[in-house]
């Protein structure tokens, strides 16, 4: 599923995402979305979203 599409994009489900600090690196952090910030129907770095953790960054993985 493409991770730049809001509708793909469900509290509850497991995602990586990129924080704003490891954009350059890439490096991702695996976790459940709890809610989605971004408020547009698309976006072409990843949807917004905050974990259960509280962590904050853009989806670039949705695990089935």
């Amino acid at each position: 599923m493409d991770p730049n599409i809001r509708a793909n994009i469900k509290p509850g489900i497991a995602v990586s995402i990129v924080q704003k600090q490891d954009q350059r690196s890439g490096n991702l952090t695996e976790g459940i979305v709890k809610n989605i910030l971004t408020n547009s129907a698309t976006h072409p770095h990843g949807i917004k979203v905050r974990l259960t953790n509280g962590i904050v960054g853009r989806v670039q993985q949705i695990h089935e």
